[in-house]
């Protein structure tokens, strides 16, 4: 029997639906971000394989404004799960979809496969927008996929993302964008270098520190659901917050910090040790990695009302209770529900991942569960613990990486 050819993955109708939207999407974007995309003149015909900084929800379009031609995009499996709408990206656009925190073969190599068409190939290396204003965590696996794909390398910066829509905000500041591509790296000049030497010039290139005083971002509700970040205080340990306009509350000690428009943090009738977002995240991360967990007792650290549901990978999500207590334990998550109780050891999880602002996704074996919690619901937390337990039963203790 002879062998089925597989269908292309690049299809005439992604060219056309680049050229019919992004006219008005390019327009829309400028308004709603204030961004200033600088064209990248020097494409010509040739595909690239774009790296770029992740700061909004929006960046796969300030690409689009600066590249000619339709992109392809790694993209999370979540938005691969929501039936006819993703079935409609899918036609439109065709993003390459990639299980987040795991190593996903297949979807290295339908990179190989949509770069043997010639087409353009986008992935944000930090894999998770920034929360705090910095560029957060890359992987090194980038640099070997980058090697096999043979293409030019375009460093796609993209700065002011954060001033102007924090990954935990739901609004959009008045202030400046502009993105455009740093560097071009050509397949003779990394052919020569080493797989460190090739990982620090792409990570020089996205580098971007948002913890300085450059601009100002204006807006009512500035720290509104920065809760959806922080839930360590400086003075009572683990914590949580509440948020309304410029002030952000410790519920422990009721402790106020005021969001600036300058991006800097004031407490209100007290010194506040952080200056920005960025310092006081940092420190965040120094007392998990810190915080002697396995000692802890077995009473939940947390406790909250959430949803849950079974994600069919690339298919639906499916419903399983929309009031589920949820506990945080030092060793395991627990699910109370309809009379029933559930416990998921982080031993037997293969990852914890944070979806857009606050939703969490869990991998259990084959299955994927998402949480939904409120709009307050602060899901970075759950993904800190379990990553500091795993590094503690590892033997890597003094490790420093949390999941992001």
């Amino acid at each position: 029997m002879a062998k089925k050819k597989k269908k292309k993955w690049l299809k005439f109708r992604h060219k056309v639906v680049r050229n019919v939207l992004f006219p008005t999407l390019g327009t829309y974007s400028r308004i709603k971000y204030n961004i200033k995309v600088d064209r990248f003149k020097e494409q010509q015909k040739r595909p690239y394989l774009i790296l770029l900084n992740h700061q909004t929800a929006f960046d796969q379009f300030f690409v689009g404004m600066a590249f000619k031609g339709p992109v392809y995009y790694l993209a999370s499996e979540d938005i691969f799960s929501n039936g006819f709408v993703s079935s409609l990206i899918r036609y439109l656009v065709e993003p390459i979809p990639i299980k987040k925190q795991t190593t996903d073969v297949k979807a290295i190599m339908n990179c190989i496969r949509v770069g043997k068409e010639g087409g353009t190939i986008a992935i944000a290396p930090e894999g998770n927008r920034t929360y705090s204003g910095r560029t957060v965590y890359m992987s090194p696996s980038i640099v070997p996929l980058a090697k096999k794909l043979g293409m030019p390398i375009a460093l796609f910066r993209i700065e002011g993302g954060y001033g102007v829509h924090p990954r935990w905000s739901d609004v959009v500041r008045r202030g400046k964008m502009r993105a455009y591509v740093s560097r071009v790296i050509y397949p003779e000049e990394y052919a020569t270098m080493s797989d460190d030497e090739l990982f620090a010039i792409i990570k020089e290139g996205l580098w971007v520190d948002e913890a300085v005083c450059d601009a100002e971002f204006h807006h009512k509700k500035r720290a509104e659901y920065l809760e959806r970040a922080m839930y360590v205080c400086p003075f009572c340990g683990l914590s949580s917050f509440e948020s309304s306009g410029e002030i952000i509350s410790c519920q422990k000690c009721g402790r106020s910090v005021k969001y600036l428009p300058t991006k800097e943090l004031e407490g209100v009738g007290f010194d506040f040790p952080f200056r920005f977002v960025a310092d006081w995240y940092e420190a965040q991360e120094d007392f998990i990695n810190a915080f002697a967990l396995t000692e802890c007792s077995d009473e939940p650290l947390y406790r909250e009302v959430v949803s849950l549901s079974e994600v069919i990978p690339c298919e639906k999500k499916i419903p399983i209770s929309e009031k589920v207590e949820l506990s945080l334990c030092k060793d395991r998550l627990v699910f109370s529900y309809q009379d029933k109780e559930e416990s998921y050891l982080f031993e037997e999880l293969a990852a914890i991942t944070v979806l857009g602002k606050n939703k969490l996704n869990i991998y259990c074996g084959e299955k994927i569960y998402q949480i939904k919690g409120s709009k307050r619901f602060n899901a970075l937390k759950y993904v800190h613990i379990y990553n500091r337990y795993k590094n503690i039963v590892k033997g890597a203790a003094d490790a420093q990486f949390l999941g992001l």
